[in-house]
């Protein structure tokens, strides 16, 4: 696969929207929805998209765990919840990693697109997202729901990806009752182990463009570091309003080469 040819203005252009979704990814999740996107656009047409979900992870993990080392730090996080999050999270990364070796290139593209849709409705209609924490059930009920949101979430990390970190704090958020930063904090170190999880099996077929992979992944790492600190220093309210421009702008721009693919 590192045989196909990729321009230096691509690379360039792949390296500034990882470093910007290392950014994002760390402050309201979703990075992806920048990332993959633009893996879409700069690369050339007969990359298959095994090879471009496996690059965007290699990218993707060096930004999750700088921001999840930054954000465990800090809010110090209950770990009688992440253990059962990230474990049934790998599984069901490692079952989506192999599942998207069988998915047809035609559907790629609308499957990111309907992706970036329904997080940026969700994200805009929910300004309030976790600004209080009030945990909704205990005991068994809260572990059983915790393994079924890392098994969920991690399949489609797996399979697609774009906005994980997002459906993850949604789901942490909205179904378990946690606040805003103790569900980011939770969902990066979830996302942290959905891509490596998958990383390795994309890894093991060959699926992955090392050397671009690890280019853009220097720049996510630098991207991430800052975005955790913009997140615990500034809130979320001005991050937030970029992260929909980002998701409005690149919506535009697959919904323009999903009616001309199909046309």
């Amino acid at each position: 696969m590192e045989a196909l040819e990729v321009s230096t203005l691509a690379v360039a252009f792949l390296v500034l929207a990882a470093f910007a979704a290392g950014w994002v990814d760390a402050v309201v999740g979703g990075g992806g929805l920048i990332q993959l996107p633009a893996l879409l656009i700069a690369l050339p047409d007969n990359t298959p998209p095994a090879s471009i979900l496996g690059t965007n992870k290699v990218s993707s993990v060096f930004g999750t765990a700088t921001s999840s080392v930054t954000y465990a730090l800090k809010i110090k996080p209950d770990w009688r919840t992440i253990v059962p999050l990230v474990t049934t999270a790998a599984a069901g990364s490692a079952l989506g990693a192999q599942a998207a070796r069988y998915l047809p290139k035609e559907y790629f593209t609308p499957l990111v697109l309907a992706a970036l849709i329904g997080v940026g409705i969700y994200t805009w209609r929910k300004p309030e997202l976790g600004m209080v924490s009030a945990r909704k059930h205990d005991g068994q009920a809260h572990y059983l729901r915790t393994g079924a949101i890392g098994l969920g979430v991690g399949a489609y990390d797996g399979i697609l990806g774009p906005g994980t970190g997002s459906f993850f704090v949604i789901l942490l958020v909205g179904v378990l009752g946690y606040g805003f930063l103790e569900a980011s904090a939770k969902a990066k170190i979830a996302n942290l182990v959905t891509n490596l999880s998958a990383i390795l099996v994309f890894g093991l077929n060959g699926s992955v463009l090392w050397k671009l992979g690890l280019v853009m992944g220097a720049a996510n790492l630098v991207g991430g570091f800052l975005g955790a600190r913009t997140a615990l220093n500034r809130g979320n309210a001005f991050v937030r309003q970029v992260f929909l421009a980002v998701v409005a702008a690149l919506i535009v721009k697959l919904a323009y080469d999903t009616i001309r693919q199909f046309l």
